[in-house]
């Protein structure tokens, strides 16, 4: 069986977080490991704390679980100080971690700041250049690329600059300096309402500078609650299997859909989704 290593947050409701990502890599029928980097105390309606774990015992997480049983793929959520995003790139680097994925996790659904500021830099010198993919959201692409995005011509341009900023850390980042340039491929999802108002276009800009527009219909549903983590959770799980980046992308993406299309519908605010969707209504009790 296939392993995956999540590198999140914990969310107390069960909806985003470590929580949405063992469930994601579950219902993949793969199997999930984890090291966290915060607790948070959240539900469907906002988050009212966060605890960051100290930095050695997350390199302390990592060390154990590549000492045994190593992960075919990595999906970094939440990091919410750059000593812990130090902390994640050494550990990646001291067990040569491969097919990273990295969700730029900033702000909550329910619209509550979950990283410092400081952090974002820390996220685009240290992660970004060790990952196989980003998936930043439209808000999380804006910050990122410096931009406004409100068209989808403003997805494409958003997506070069960002690439632009992974080139510059390699160029001038001494840690970098004997190593050949990489750019991460950029999936910027399309959730925010871009483009048709019918329409959950995400445009994936590949490591090559090759880019596609990944077609999808909204989904009429409230409840969005940890809607990236899983994406980038079930992309991980196909980076795992072997598949190719646009694959696992358009994979992960066809599972969100069915996720949100389950229509779950709990808790008081914006809800958690069905990630055992496939498998059938529960039983009853």
């Amino acid at each position: 069986m296939k392993a995956v290593l999540t590198i999140p947050g914990s969310d107390s409701s069960g909806g985003a977080g470590i929580q949405a990502d063992l469930k994601t890599i579950a219902a993949h029928h793969l199997f999930g490991e984890s090291v966290i980097t915060a607790l948070t105390a959240q539900n469907t309606l906002g988050v009212t704390g966060v605890l960051e774990v100290d930095p050695v015992f997350v390199g302390t997480q990592i060390d154990a679980v590549f000492d045994d049983i190593r992960p075919d793929a990595v999906k970094i959520g939440m990091v919410s100080s750059p000593v812990i995003v130090g902390a994640i790139a050494d550990g990646l680097d001291r067990h040569k971690a491969a097919n990273v994925v990295v969700d730029p996790v900033m702000v909550a659904t329910s619209g509550s700041a979950l990283i410092a500021d400081a952090a974002v830099d820390a996220l685009v010198r240290q992660l970004f250049p060790r990952s196989t993919v980003i998936t930043p959201n439209i808000p999380e692409a804006e910050v990122l690329s410096g931009m406004a995005i409100a068209s989808l011509e403003d997805v494409e341009t958003a997506a070069s600059l960002i690439a632009d900023r992974c080139i510059a850390v390699w160029e001038n980042e001494p840690a970098f300096a004997d190593a050949a340039p990489s750019v991460p491929a950029i999936l910027i999802k399309g959730g925010h309402g871009v483009g048709e108002p019918d329409a959950a276009d995400d445009y994936l800009r590949m490591a090559s500078g090759e880019s596609v527009w990944l077609r999808g219909k909204r989904i009429t549903n409230d409840n969005t609650h940890g809607t990236g983590c899983s994406l980038s959770s079930a992309i991980a799980c196909g980076l795992a299997r072997g598949f190719a980046v646009d694959v696992a992308v358009r994979d992960a993406k066809a599972y969100v859909a069915g996720a949100l299309a389950a229509g779950l519908n709990l808790g008081r605010g914006s809800g958690p989704l069905d990630h055992m969707w496939q498998y059938g209504a529960p039983m009853p009790c």
